[in-house]
């Protein structure tokens, strides 16, 4: 994780085309050099409890993940599962990494034992797998890693936040 700094916030406000809430890290950067996922307060400062704490900002990393959602692959994923006892385990500990992670940055009573993205019995939201393979790096989330793997460089435009509208397609795509 690095500083936030006042450019890395506008960087993220023009990602998301909004003022980003809870940020208190980058917890990865693009390889154009803005922020792709920050590290977010488990409680947002209006009270709320926030169980993202890896949350994405790149809208052409999102957007590149949504296709990855829409193809059917968290059914396959969670399928998976039930016959790889391994890769369920290293699934669970995934699970326990993320609620390490997030208690390092406070304790919400709210969310206890809940971590995002279907963790550790299913898989339902590859942003938050993915978000969570991008800031503890690779062999912590094993479905964070297979999606990161299967996404296009999203980054080969050059950065989202300068020129044409990141609508999270990827130039010779198809």
């Amino acid at each position: 994780m690095t500083e936030v700094r006042a450019a890395d916030l506008a960087a993220v406000e023009a990602q998301l085309g909004r003022r980003p809430r809870g940020v208190v890290a980058v917890a990865h950067r693009c390889p154009c050099g803005n922020p792709d996922a920050v590290e977010t307060a488990p409680r947002l400062d209006d009270g709320t409890p926030f169980p993202t704490t890896f949350y994405l900002t790149c809208p052409r990393l999102t957007g590149a993940i949504s296709t990855l959602e829409s193809s059917g692959l968290m059914a396959e994923m969670t399928a998976r599962l039930d016959d790889d006892p391994e890769l369920a385990a290293r699934y669970r500990a995934a699970h326990e990494d993320y609620l390490r992670r997030r208690a390092l940055l406070g304790d919400v009573p709210e969310i206890a034992g809940t971590s995002a993205g279907g963790m550790p019995t299913r898989v339902k939201c590859l942003h938050v797998l993915v978000g969570h393979a991008l800031a503890a790096g690779p062999g912590v989330n094993p479905f964070g890693d297979e999606a990161l793997e299967a996404l296009p460089q999203w980054w080969s435009r050059g950065s989202c936040t300068a020129g044409d509208p990141p609508d999270g397609s990827i130039e010779g795509e198809t």
